[in-house]
């Protein structure tokens, strides 16, 4: 007689979640997960598209009503933007100071993507005494708060350098626009070692043996940068630039400190404050200038949602 052994349940094991990742993305899959999802959404967006149709609404309205009861009398000016805006007086000229808020933003956002990729592919693939420590060193500048270098780079944009009574470098005494590049500088400095550090951790991860082939045909570090590095590492591009722009955009303290307050170099959030201080009574005024100043980073995060989480998780994981 010949006995055959039973093959139980085989097949509904080889089908069921065998890993504890497995499982946490079959829960965050579930009907009552993404369920959680929308109501968490819904609250965090509540705010926003009440400022919206505050900003929208007369004065008179937003003064004494919610913004609420805008559903059962809908009541709609444009006026409020016009005010902000286009304004000679001391409640407008947003416009100006929206442009100056690009000027300063943009490079600050390009300069540090730069430095920063070029020094993290030569950390990450170049060979040189020394490479480990200044990699240490460079992760060990983002504990350092951002309050306790606004002194001393002010010093050295108003003085210079000065070793041993030898002038080594000489003050800026730069004044109008072209404070801008103290702006542009400090905002670099700041922003370099979180951005080495998170490129690094990307390029790092790379095949080696991309690299490798590369070399055999004869493409020096320039080229392996440019042609097969760069276009790779697009993801933490993308998600380093969605968090230096929003720092920057958003940011009072350092503007304000190195570009000062004029109307030639003082960016959005400036503006926005002496509003709340001086017009903090005019409603209408304040959540327009609010909502201009959201417009543009929302654009920024929305156009480039798609790269945020994958350059989040940028050299995360092995494999």
């Amino acid at each position: 007689m010949t006995t055959t052994t039973p093959t139980v349940g085989v097949g509904a094991q080889a089908t069921e979640p065998t890993t504890r990742g497995a499982r946490v993305r079959k829960r965050l899959n579930s009907r009552s997960a993404t369920l959680v999802s929308i109501v968490i959404a819904m609250l965090w967006t509540i705010p926003t598209f009440g400022l919206f149709i505050s900003s929208l609404r007369p004065e008179n309205e937003i003064k004494t009503t919610g913004w609420w009861t805008f559903f059962t009398d809908p009541q709609i000016t444009l006026e409020n933007y016009q005010e902000v805006l286009f304004s000679s007086g001391s409640s407008g000229q947003l416009a100006s100071y929206f442009i100056n808020s690009l000027a300063i933003t943009i490079p600050s956002v390009l300069f540090p993507l730069a430095f920063a990729s070029l020094a993290a592919y030569a950390l990450a693939w170049m060979n040189f005494k020394g490479r480990d420590w200044v990699y240490i060193g460079i992760f060990a500048l983002q504990i350092v708060p951002l309050q306790m270098a606004l002194v001393p780079l002010l010093r050295f944009f108003s003085t210079g350098v000065t070793v041993a009574g030898v002038q080594i470098m000489p003050a800026w005494d730069l004044v109008d626009e072209q404070k801008f590049a103290q702006v542009w500088f400090a905002h670099t400095c700041f922003a370099l070692p979180f951005a080495v550090f998170l490129l690094h951790n990307f390029i790092s991860q790379l095949p080696g043996d991309l690299m490798e082939a590369a070399r055999v045909d004869g493409a020096t570090h320039p080229k392996i940068f440019r042609t097969i590095v760069l276009p790779l590492i697009m993801p933490a591009l993308a998600a380093f630039g969605i968090f230096q722009f929003l720092w920057v955009w958003n940011d009072l303290l350092v503007a304000l400190i190195f570009a000062g307050g004029g109307d030639e170099t003082a960016p959005l959030t400036v503006r926005l404050a002496e509003l709340a201080g001086t017009r903090g009574n005019e409603w209408q005024r304040l959540t327009a200038g609010a909502f201009v100043s959201i417009v543009v980073p929302l654009i920024v995060f929305l156009s480039l949602q798609r790269f945020f989480v994958r350059g989040l998780l940028a050299g995360s994981v092995k494999g």
